[in-house]
């Protein structure tokens, strides 16, 4: 399999640059498996396209304000975005200029009064071409909420807004530690989530941290020769509990966001059962792939060549969902993080 299949053309004014003006009114593309067909609703049409025997998935990872710009001694300015802790107190990161940011190299990082709220060390070089960065003091999620920024994806073309950063964050987020928004869930309000309830379907959380690596592009040549970044997941055995026993029952298991999939998929053994608790996942899916748990899946419309478009093709079989993007494309969806969403059923 050629990661070049993947690629399709997108006019640049599909891609969503802002969210929708109001959380939830957005479009959904209903694209159903048996039928092979495609129709337009509105994200506020969900709860009633959910077939009564379903149970929904969302991840409830928080996004971080992970972008920090710090100051060299030099007084440039470098920008870093924070992937995770690290066992000895250093911060994996992403960072701009990265051949120059040498071990041993020192920054200061300011909060948006121009106060120093810390510094640190490059220390690691590590493999993946991230820098391993030690502070002088430790720090917590208050040293990202002074000091940093929404990390938007790159696609999106502007600074980030105090309005992303309610907007680029599910309602139900609560654990820190994502440095992209599981976008599916974007299009939640709580009006909407109490009507899914409201119907008898049940909602469950889980957690998967997201990195960057999911939203980068595939860049080898064969689609097997890719190697996903790892991001951390967690599921309470309560929840674990409850999803087996809405599979034994023969419900089915509607992910919102491929982070959601991931996770369960990452979690489930051979036979469909949810055993592994938390781990770290670098679980790459694309088509040939065997799903062991998920049935449905709620999605954002995905990047060219990218591993989430693999994915949805796993899902739903790539000339079907070339197809319905072909259709989103005429129709005028927007694309992306702040996008539209589609609604692939079984």
């Amino acid at each position: 399999m050629l990661t070049k299949d993947y690629y399709f053309e997108l006019p640049p004014e599909l891609i969503a640059q802002q969210p929708s003006e109001r959380r939830g009114d957005d479009r959904l593309l209903l694209l159903d498996r048996k039928e092979r067909t495609f129709t337009d609703y509105m994200m506020k049409d969900f709860p009633s396209l959910i077939p009564q025997d379903s149970v929904i998935v969302v991840n409830n990872s928080k996004v971080r304000k992970a972008r920090v710009y710090g100051t060299a001694e030099t007084g440039g300015i470098v920008e870093f975005l924070f992937l995770s802790p690290e066992s000895d107190g250093a911060w994996k990161c992403m960072v701009t200029k990265t051949k120059r940011q040498k071990v041993g190299k020192r920054f200061t990082f300011h909060d948006r009064d121009g106060n120093v709220k810390a510094g640190g060390v490059i220390v690691r070089e590590n493999e993946d071409s991230t820098r391993s960065l030690m502070f002088e003091d430790r720090i917590d999620e208050s040293f990202f909420d002074s000091c940093g920024h929404v990390p938007l994806p790159p696609y999106i073309k502007r600074e980030d807004s105090f309005a992303d950063e309610s907007r680029y964050q599910t309602v139900y987020a609560k654990n820190p530690g994502s440095v992209a928004a599981p976008t599916a869930g974007l299009h939640f309000t709580p009006a909407l989530m109490e009507s899914v309830r409201s119907r008898g379907i049940a909602i469950y959380e889980v957690t998967l941290h997201v990195g960057a690596g999911t939203f980068l592009p595939v860049r080898t040549e064969n689609i097997e020769d890719h190697h996903m970044h790892t991001e951390h997941y967690s599921i309470t055995e309560e929840t674990a509990d409850a999803l087996n026993k809405a599979k034994e029952d023969g419900k089915r298991i509607l992910a919102v966001g491929t982070t959601s999939v991931r996770t369960l998929e990452s979690a489930a053994d051979a036979d469909g059962t949810i055993r592994r608790l938390s781990g770290d996942t670098d679980i790459f899916i694309h088509p040939g792939y065997a799903f062991k748990f998920v049935d449905d899946l709620l999605t954002n419309f995905h990047t060219p060549e990218s591993t989430l478009l693999m994915l949805v093709s796993a899902l739903a079989g790539k000339d079907l969902i070339f197809s319905a993007y072909r259709s989103a494309i005429e129709k005028r969806y927007r694309f992306f993080s702040y996008g539209d969403a589609m609604y692939i059923r079984s």
